[in-house]
């Protein structure tokens, strides 16, 4: 958006009364200001790590907001504005979540369609509220991000507490006999996800026999996979990211030790078995309804396809995100915060995820957890 020009104090060859120089003048501002206005444009951003060790997931989130930006483009943009797509890289760390936040506000964006991680999105949160920014993200489940009484934030997935019980009935039912160990790797998302899983286990009768921790980027989990043997785990849930999470079933399978390895969203990765090999065969994991086989998402699957990437994991929930800021923007009619986020409450609209809509929380109205296999590397719904 453009910011408002200072008035400017008269020159001083007009104010003497240059007739023709003043005329000049005024067809001269009137011609610039006709060329601003042909030129406007809106600021958005997509904020997710681009480099490190999840650059993966960005990857996910940049291809997303890149084709849904160039389809409002060719749609004639927002509000007849053309939208420009700025690229955050958060590096799924909080402190650096903050300075992009800071640098985001700083250059006019209006909407950021992120975080992807939950730490790097609750670390934002303050900065694009105060700001008057509007957050929408793909991906991150921590509860805590829309418990913040901030009306400004949305999300187009799950919430952990419900992803967490959803898996605790779950291994209550399969494995009602069985030693269940639960691990998390300290993230907002790896805790609150293993948290929630005990906490309705435990609710239903159940109790783990290793309740354990591990540093996201470790690399070595011979000290836990031994914390495991001696508790005899059968059953691991994983609060984490897929790369330790592919490291524990990797390293313990080359020590021998049979696991049933059960875990979070974060298992869509294809990285996951690309650490795995065959030791990451019928890992089990939650998700959403996979987008790519909804009848909206049909035609956009079909593009990015055809120029060679697969739009995996929560790549179509950043175009679905950057779907919905555009229509509640057009539905207002202004690009004003307040008028924006009043729309995105109240209204629904149509996304390649199928038709949406926020509680007052900015959660969705309806969401559902799908179980999903590996094997023969892929991941295919459970039956």
């Amino acid at each position: 958006m453009r910011r408002k020009m200072k008035t400017q104090r008269p020159l001083r060859g007009a104010a003497r009364g240059g007739g023709r120089l003043g005329a000049a003048l005024a067809g001269a501002v009137l011609l610039a200001a006709a060329s601003v206005t042909a030129a406007a444009e809106v600021l958005i951003a997509v904020a997710a790590p681009m480099t490190g060790a999840r650059a993966w997931s960005g990857e996910q989130s940049r291809r997303g907001a890149e084709l849904a930006v160039d389809d409002l483009n060719a749609a004639g943009g927002v509000l007849g504005q053309r939208v420009r797509l700025i690229l955050g890289d958060d590096a799924a760390d909080a402190q650096q979540a903050e300075a992009v936040a800071r640098k985001l506000v700083a250059d006019g964006v209006v909407f950021v369609a992120g975080h992807r991680s939950s730490d790097a999105s609750l670390a934002a949160l303050p900065i694009y509220a105060e700001a008057g920014v509007i957050q929408i993200s793909p991906s991150s489940t921590n509860p805590l991000l829309t418990e913040q009484n901030v009306s400004s934030v949305f999300r187009v997935c799950g919430r952990d507490d419900r992803q967490g019980v959803v898996a605790a009935e779950y291994l209550a039912r399969r494995w009602p006999e069985a030693a269940i160990g639960i691990v998390h790797d300290e993230s907002a998302y790896g805790t609150g996800l293993a948290e929630q899983t005990k906490r309705r286990l435990n609710q239903l009768g159940g109790k783990e026999v290793l309740f354990a921790r591990y540093w996201s980027g470790t690399r070595d989990f011979s000290p836990l996979i031994e914390q495991m043997r001696r508790r005899r785990v059968e059953v691991l849930y994983i609060g984490g990211y897929s790369t330790e999470a592919g490291l524990i079933t990797r390293q313990a399978h080359d020590a021998g030790y049979v696991l049933q390895i059960v875990s979070g969203d974060a298992l869509h990765n294809p990285d996951y078995w690309m650490v795995t090999g065959e030791a990451g065969s019928d890992a089990l994991f939650t998700f959403d309804q996979d987008p790519r086989h909804r009848p909206a998402a049909r035609e956009v699957v079909a593009r990015f396809r055809a120029g060679g990437y697969e739009p995996e994991g929560y790549t179509l929930h950043t175009y679905a995100a950057i779907q919905v800021w555009a229509q509640a923007v057009e539905r207002a009619g202004t690009f004003a915060r307040n008028a924006v986020v009043e729309v995105l409450h109240r209204d629904r609209f149509s996304t390649v995820l199928g038709p949406l809509g926020f509680d007052t929380k900015g959660d969705l109205l309806r969401h559902s957890f799908v179980w999903y296999r590996w094997h023969d590397g892929r991941y295919s719904p459970v039956p």
